[in-house]
């Protein structure tokens, strides 16, 4: 109910900071609900890399580039119906799809096979790649938050 309640504040509220602060407590409640599952591994990984991480990446970026921190009339577009209409029936279409497709899919774990071990090891076997690939793309990101935020930067005369 947290992260359902947050993720709403995010997309509603006005203030561009106050959004990157309730994306944190969305994220920290769905943290919260992978410990209530005893996903304690993905747990830590949601708060190290997308609290941790993420969000201080977006809190640079509106840092940097200069956005507008205070109530913004430009963060409101005037299609909010439009919008909710086109989420509602994304999420109903979203939720369709994996209710027919895992619907009679149950694959029962074998000891050993869901444990931090095996799951760390896959991860940084077969997964490292990716992982690799999405650091340099958010490294690039903050690079360029830099140079769209420098005025010094550019034509010299």
């Amino acid at each position: 109910m947290v992260a359902l309640g947050s993720a709403l504040l995010v997309v509603t509220t006005r203030q561009l900071v106050h959004a990157a602060l309730w994306l944190v407590v969305c994220f920290g409640a769905l943290a919260g609900g992978y410990l209530v599952l005893t996903a304690e591994f993905v747990a830590w990984v949601q708060v190290l890399i997308y609290v941790g991480a993420i969000v201080v990446l977006l809190l640079f970026g509106i840092m940097l580039t200069r956005a507008p921190i205070g109530r913004s009339a430009d963060l409101d577009s005037g299609n909010r119906w439009a919008a909710a209409v086109v989420g509602v029936a994304t999420a109903g279409v979203l939720v369709s799809v994996v209710v027919s497709g895992f619907h009679a899919a149950y694959i029962p774990l074998e000891p050993g096979q869901g444990t931090a071990g095996t799951l760390g090891s896959s991860l940084f076997r077969t997964w490292v790649l990716p992982f690799e690939a999405l650091s340099v793309l958010l490294l690039a990101a903050l690079v360029g938050a830099i140079v769209l935020s420098r005025t010094d930067i550019g034509a010299r005369e």
